[in-house]
């Protein structure tokens, strides 16, 4: 894996990590305007109204709730995010995760408008990172991939498809609570869209595309 990441890559690690820094200074300020607050009307929170705004369907994903939080996102972007980028190249990778990231959102806001637990804000660039996952394994089906806790190479179009099922489970049951897997699952779906529509699989045609 090539240490010299494409530019727009670098820039949302850099992006991130340094809104990770700026949250440390300014305590709950940033959580306060830019995490993504269900929809509704304002709640009363400590001295100070909280509630959804427009711009928190993008301003979520840069992010983080803990250090380890931002590790496996950063993780996870320098690993696939390389070699996304080098294949989409760079206008069409950063349309690519900002797409990602938004389906996510808007994913996540219909499942706590409907199936409503409490209200919390959700942030992480996660649906983005699942959405990066999710071409490449499209891209690159059988290219191998193995994780740290299960030391067994297998084809990405494998993992990517059991971790999708994973992540449904988890959703539905309502197993591991505090995590958007409905979040997740909305980036793999908002990328799969975008990709087959690229690839002129939908009725809807593009200019262009994908060679792949």
């Amino acid at each position: 894996m090539p240490l010299d990441l494409p530019p727009v890559t670098r820039n949302l690690l850099i992006a991130n990590i340094a809104v990770y820094l700026l949250q440390q200074f300014m305590g709950t300020t940033l959580l306060i305007h830019f995490a993504l607050w269900p929809l509704g009307p304002d709640r009363m929170g400590d001295d100070f109204l909280v509630g959804f705004r427009a711009w928190q369907l993008v301003s979520y994903a840069f992010m983080h709730g803990d250090t380890l939080h931002l590790l496996f996102n950063m993780l996870a972007l320098f690993m696939f995010g390389g070699t996304i980028e080098r294949t989409f190249g760079g206008r069409d990778y950063t349309i690519y995760y900002f797409v990602c990231l938004i389906v996510a959102a808007l994913a996540q806001l219909m499942v706590m408008y409907w199936f409503p637990n409490g209200f919390y804000p959700t942030l992480g660039a996660s649906g983005a990172i699942f959405g990066l996952l999710l071409a490449f394994g499209m891209m690159y089906p059988h290219e191998k991939i193995m994780l740290f806790l299960l030391p067994i190479p297998m084809p990405a179009w494998l993992f990517v498809t059991g971790y999708a099922v994973v992540e449904l489970f988890f959703g539905v049951t309502g197993t591991q609570s505090g995590v958007a897997h409905f979040a997740h699952l909305g980036g793999m779906v908002g990328g799969y869209v975008l990709i087959q529509y690229w690839r002129g699989k939908l009725p809807i045609k593009p200019k262009r595309r994908l060679m792949r």
